[in-house]
Order: C-alpha cells, then structure tokens, then sequence
C-alpha cells in the first residue's frame, strides 16, 4: 500500500467521531490538492488518487456500521446478554 494511505483495519479501530475527523482532514487535503493542481504547483498527482480512496474507505466503513454490518470497536462488547 502506498505510503500515505490508510488500511481499512486501522480506521476499522477508530471511534466514529475520529471517523468523521480524519474525513474532515482528508477532504481538506484534497482541496488542497486540488488548489495546487489548478495553480501548478502540485508535485506528486498520486496523491490525488490516494487521498480519494482514503475518503472512500473512511465513508464505507462509517456506511456498514450504519447498516449495522460491522460495530465501532467500544461497540463489541454490548449485545451479548
């Protein structure tokens, strides 16, 4: 994996607050991205790509704990009764 990227397992550990945080980031990135890119200054276009797919892995794992298909990690205990 590249190395500015994110494994799916790491941010499966994560809160859903830190969740939203690291997509609050990573979309700010990727504006900032984008801005370089428009004004030519952007170095690495790789980066680009990377920072969408981390924004994609982030929204999929917020989306199967919404559809109930996978738990927050202070979740996995709870259930059994």
């Amino acid at each position: 994996m590249a190395a500015g990227s994110t494994a799916a397992a790491e941010l499966r550990e994560l809160s859903d607050e830190e969740l939203v945080l690291r997509v609050r980031e990573a979309k700010e990135e990727l504006f900032n991205l984008r801005f370089q890119m428009a004004t030519g200054q952007l170095d690495n276009n790789r980066r680009l790509r990377t920072v969408r797919h981390d924004i994609a892995r982030i929204y999929t794992i917020m989306r199967e704990r919404e559809l109930g298909l996978s738990a927050a990690p202070d979740e996995s205990g709870e259930g059994a009764a």
